[in-house]
């Protein structure tokens, strides 16, 4: 998997790109199949912004930008932006093949439990 952090119309500290690719680095626990993630950071109009770009194998780009008063802010929310779209393509995926492991507690939790008693010898 590839992390590329890039910076238009500003430098990038060291520690603002150890950052952005520890925060980056999380991503795959979410998704298995995640190829590559670019992280670009920009100055626009005084006020710094951040897009995340995840490129995922068989599915669409997930894309996530934030703009706001502090680049580390930025990274969060927009690193939040792409987890949550994640999030709701796994669950578009998993309700195609059935249902998911919280609604197969709450059936087993409203489903009678029986104990399995041998049968009573005449």
């Amino acid at each position: 998997m590839n992390i590329i952090v890039n910076a238009r119309h500003m430098e990038i500290t060291p520690q603002m790109r150890d950052y952005a690719l520890d925060k980056a680095s999380k991503l795959p626990r979410y998704f298995d199949r995640i190829m590559s993630i670019e992280v670009i950071l920009d100055q626009e109009g005084g006020a710094p912004t951040c897009e995340v770009i995840v490129d995922a194998s068989r599915t669409a780009r997930f894309i996530g930008t934030h703009r706001g008063e502090d680049v580390y802010g930025c990274v969060d929310n927009a690193i939040h932006k792409v987890e949550e779209q994640i999030r709701r393509h796994k669950d578009k995926v998993r309700d195609r093949k059935g249902p998911t492991h919280a609604e197969q507690a709450e059936q087993a939790e409203q489903s009678p439990t029986s104990t399995l008693e041998p049968p009573e010898q005449p």
